[in-house]
């Protein structure tokens, strides 16, 4: 990682957030005494900006309409687009916790696995990643007949705020070492040991 980083300016600013349920994964590591991963740690450089990302977890990631595995896929695809390593690989580890898959590069690769809506949501991740003036009106009415207009205004946030995080971790050399595997197992609600829901029955809490 690029930025320089006090540890005890970090845990100070951590600990003023940790019980969001968007960072279950590194709550655990925090509470075991292991370092959180590196983009947490950077963002908590700039406590404000930590404290602001926590806030989009109730309302788009892990929480929101849509349902949490096509937002997981979403989110690799992007990563995987925009060589993301830090991304890519917490979302893969997090995807086999959820028990969403065991093979989270096949789950976005593979057309055969994937249902229409899973189909339709990543050919317009891909296309708003590359160039969001792209998106034509065939692809938006096949979005418009497979999710409400308030999923699709979830999907495209997620898809802007995945890319925004890529090109973040990407600039900062922000990499991920496997930290959520080291993280003792349960104990926490609302993070990512608990079940899959899918948001179109109520939103999903995991994070």
């Amino acid at each position: 990682m690029r930025v320089r980083i006090d540890r005890d300016d970090v845990t100070r600013a951590f600990e003023t957030v940790q019980s969001d349920g968007s960072f279950a994964e590194s709550r655990r590591l925090h509470a075991a005494g292991l370092p959180i991963v590196e983009m947490l740690q950077a963002l908590a450089l700039r406590p404000e900006i930590l404290a602001s990302f926590a806030s989009f977890g109730a309302g788009v990631y892990p929480g929101g309409v849509l349902e949490r595995a096509l937002k997981e896929k979403v989110i690799l695809k992007a990563s995987l687009l925009n060589d993301c390593q830090f991304c890519t690989r917490s979302h893969e580890s997090l995807m086999r916790q959820l028990g969403i898959t065991d093979d989270p590069i096949a789950s976005v690769a593979d057309d055969a696995v994937l249902d229409e809506r899973e189909r339709a949501a990543l050919e317009y991740t891909t296309v708003v990643t590359r160039d969001a003036n792209r998106v034509d009106d065939a692809l938006f009415e096949r979005l418009r007949g497979l999710f409400t207009d308030p999923e699709i205004v979830e999907l495209t946030y997620v898809i802007g705020l995945i890319n925004m995080l890529n090109r973040f971790n990407n600039a900062l050399g922000i990499r991920y070492s496997g930290e959520y595997e080291q993280a003792p197992a349960g104990g926490a609600t609302g993070g990512t040991d608990d079940p899959v829901t899918d948001g179109r029955d109520g939103p999903s809490r995991s994070g």
